[in-house]
């Protein structure tokens, strides 16, 4: 049997035992393994949730979303009355709805603080300009942002490594079946809330909307725990909801509540959570998700009437970054769709480069992360001296603009948002760079998309904002801080997109601000491949329908061009990771193998009743997650495949210490000792460990029966089936083991178990080298 474990024993020597000999193996001699990407010489897990393949840093194990139907969990189901259920199925909805109160409110407290410490931070730069005191602008620009940006590092880098990046691919990988060590911890939401209002704040061209799906996430799963014990914050009917099933769900319904707070987009958050991080979906999921979201849009809907009378300080009166391109015409002529083709190819072609350039940076900087804690803040605080040296020099390459006539907004604006910045500009005039860089990401996004002046930029300004949105997206994401993707690839595509649309001017019926639509619609779809969710939260963004055929064909070239070149954004990061993500189709090489060929041994399994020191000694010296229990003579006429019983369940039993003197039938007394609760998952807290349990010599020597506990209807496969096909049931069922039973009934009754790394290419390239072949 290969990897029991799920992955965390990979590259040590381990004890296994068969017919009651030990015998030692190296796993790592005969694995085949190359070194991981982000691999940590010191062995600790440095980095932003770094899953090492090879070596044990990061305990990441599979999750056991399979219900286990042993007799304790039959007799709990026979004994739930319709109230019993009617109140799990309350409690469900409840949590749901706490999960989208929760999300929204978080939401509107990203926004509001945002938008004042950005605003109060850009008023007093431009308080200082208007003074002529430009060295001392810069000198409080630059050291706000220093400040921000560094108390943000200190939070991830010291407190919560698994808050920065936009937590997205590890929120997919959970979702898969994939958990990695704090991922979704109290701690992580709580850096990454206040350290992606740092971030942003910061001056970073960086966006808080990716943060936010890890964020409802978190909050989900802090829901989800069932209480603690631990604080004494527990029900008894909250104890359902203590498995990793239920926590998936709810789980899923933070992701999209995540996406709804972030863009106010309800629908997009639903279709984004199916399309793109969930790998197991159902009718009664979309029922929930769809309500949870729409829980979002209540909350932010009333939170904005709330900040409309001018009670959240510097919040913008639209808040929540909606962009309003309703007044663009949605006629267009041929010269339109060869234009929004042209703008598909370059998205295509653009996303996939950031995609390689993203990719190439985050190795770069793994190795100075793995240094340590301070050089993850020192890598901050130089990209923030280099994004404020530009935010602020750039400008003064751009010339001074004449303020446009008859303007219904004052020209130039004075404070710290609007379209047309004075900068050091005479009176009468506006700096059109500057009304990019020093604004907020938000306003920056609102000033592209305006279609009020189509002259307002020029066409170097906009060449130069794109190329520095472009190079700066790329060198900040994977630092120390909280950050999402979405908006710098807005930011670059909306720049582009505007630039093709002042190109073709008089000749196009489309204004500029659709464009720059256009061109964010197809930078989003070339480095995240994304194509029904992203379609949704544009037009949910922009409040524009009639632009959807437009926004559909764009999005469909982007990707098309863009695979021909990589994978998306999130698929490369968690392959860069090392998380074991399965994908949803099998390689084409798993077709030349059985599921047989990749299960290696020797096989630890149990007899129906087994002696305790057996089980203590394969416990002690395995880190197997699941056992096949084996029914023999006398309890069975021949060698009979009984089920599988896991390991934490093992450990609940020992404890209890319902041993017999005798190698007899003792199932009654253990399903009047126990109930099915007392062997739930626990959640984020500490839970029952091998290591806290003793005993005595003369317990090592009696017995104990695994009957009650077994898995009777574990999920098998004959050793003949081909490895895609049970690749594929593996992923679609969520599996975390995969019996393997014989085609010949007189041999030994189980051949092994497939688990997550028996699918890895990683593993199947060691076994059989000539069959894989990477990109």
């Amino acid at each position: 049997m290969r990897d029991q474990e799920d992955i965390e024993n990979e590259g040590v020597g381990v004890m296994v035992m068969e017919d009651g000999k030990d015998l030692e193996r190296n796993i790592s001699s005969a694995s085949g393994f190359r070194e991981p990407l982000l691999k940590s010489k010191s062995r600790v897990n440095n980095t932003s949730q770094i899953a090492i393949i090879g070596a044990n840093v990061c305990p990441i194990e599979s999750l056991d979303y399979d219900i286990v139907e042993n007799d304790l969990f039959k007799q709990d189901w026979r004994s739930r009355k319709k109230v019993q259920i009617y109140q799990y199925i309350f409690l469900k909805w409840t949590l749901v709805l706490l999960i989208g109160l929760s999300t929204g409110l978080v939401g509107f407290f990203l926004n509001i603080a945002v938008e004042n410490i950005a605003g109060f931070k850009l008023l007093l730069a431009s308080d200082l300009m208007l003074e002529d005191k430009y060295f001392r602008a810069f000198g409080t620009f630059a050291g706000c942002n220093l400040g921000l940006a560094t108390c943000a590092a200190i939070l991830c880098a010291f407190i919560a490594p698994a808050a920065a990046g936009s937590g997205i691919p590890e929120v997919k990988a959970y979702l898969n079946g994939v958990d990695a060590h704090s991922i979704l911890a109290p701690s992580t939401l709580f850096v990454k809330i206040i350290g992606s209002v740092l971030g942003v704040s910061a001056g970073f061209v960086v966006g808080k909307e990716g943060p936010m799906v890890h964020t409802g996430a978190c909050i989900a799963n802090l829901l989800g725990q069932g209480g603690s014990r631990k604080y004494h914050l527990t029900w008894k009917w909250l104890r359902y909801f203590k498995n990793d099933r239920d926590r998936r769900d709810l789980i899923t319904c933070g992701a999209a509540a995540g996406v709804a707070a972030a863009f106010r987009a309800p629908v997009g958050g639903v279709l984004f959570a199916l399309e793109e991080v969930a790998s197991w979906w159902r009718s009664a999921l979309l029922w929930r998700t769809f309500f949870t979201t729409a829980i979002v849009a209540m909350v932010l809907r009333s939170c904005i009437q709330f900040c409309r009378s001018g009670n959240c300080g510097l919040f913008g009166q639209g808040g929540l970054i909606m962009f309003d391109v309703n007044s663009g015409s949605p006629n267009y002529n041929t010269v339109d769709v060869l234009a929004v083709l042209t703008i598909g190819v370059l998205g295509g072609l653009l996303g996939s480069l950031y995609n390689y350039l993203v990719d190439k940076v985050l190795r770069t900087y793994s190795i100075i992360n793995e240094r340590g804690p301070a050089f993850k803040v020192m890598l901050v605080m130089t990209i923030s001296i280099l994004t404020s040296l530009c935010s602020y020099g750039l400008p003064w390459f751009a010339s001074c603009t004449p303020c446009p006539v008859g303007l219904e907004e004052k020209c130039p604006t004075v404070g710290r948002s609007g379209n047309y910045k004075n900068f050091q500009c005479p009176a009468g005039h506006y700096n059109d760079l500057a009304s990019l860089f020093m604004n907020t990401n938000d306003d920056a996004i609102r000033n592209l998309f305006s279609a009020e002046n189509s002259s307002e930029f020029h066409l170097s300004t906009l060449f130069v904002f794109f190329a520095g949105v472009y190079c700066l997206g790329v060198i900040t994401y994977g630092i120390a801080i909280p950050s999402g993707l979405f908006i710098p690839v807005i930011l670059a595509g909306a720049s582009y997109g505007r630039l093709v649309g002042s190109v073709l001017g008089s000749v196009s019926n489309l204004n500029n601000g659709l464009f720059a639509l256009l061109g964010a619609a197809s930078f989003l779809g070339g480095t995240m491949r994304m194509t029904v969710s992203l379609c949704v939260i544009l037009l949910e963004l922009t409040n524009n329908l009639l632009m959807l055929p437009l926004v559909m064909l764009v999005l469909l070239v982007s990707k098309t061009v863009a695979d021909s070149f990589n994978k998306g954004v999130y698929d490369q990061i968690v392959k860069m990771k090392g998380l074991p993500y399965l994908e949803a189709h099998a390689e084409p090489y798993m077709r030349q193998l059985a599921a047989g060929d990749v299960c290696s041994g020797p096989l630890v399994t149990f007899s129906g009743v087994e002696k305790v020191g057996n089980i203590v000694h394969a416990l002690k010296f395995t880190r197997h997650n699941g056992f096949p229990v084996v029914d023999l003579p006398p309890f069975s006429d021949a060698p009979e495949f009984c089920g599988l019983v896991l390991r934490s369940h093992l450990v609940v039993l020992l404890k209890g210490k319902t041993f017999t003197k005798l190698s007899v039938l003792s199932g009654s007394n253990i399903l009047k000792r126990f109930h099915a609760f007392d062997f739930a998952k626990p959640g984020s807290g500490k839970g029952l460990k091998f290591e806290d349990l003793s005993f005595s010599p003369e317990e090592m020597e009696m017995y104990v029966d695994l009957h009650p506990i077994t898995n009777t209807s574990p999920y098998t496969v004959v050793e003949t089936m081909s490895l895609a096909k049970a690749a594929i049931l593996f992923r679609e069922l969520g599996l975390r083991h995969l019996c393997v039973v014989p085609k010949t009934t007189k041999r030994n009754p189980i051949v092994g178990i497939l688990t997550r790394h028996d699918f890895m290419p990683e593993h199947i390239k060691g076994l059989y080298p000539h069959l894989v072949h990477h990109k």
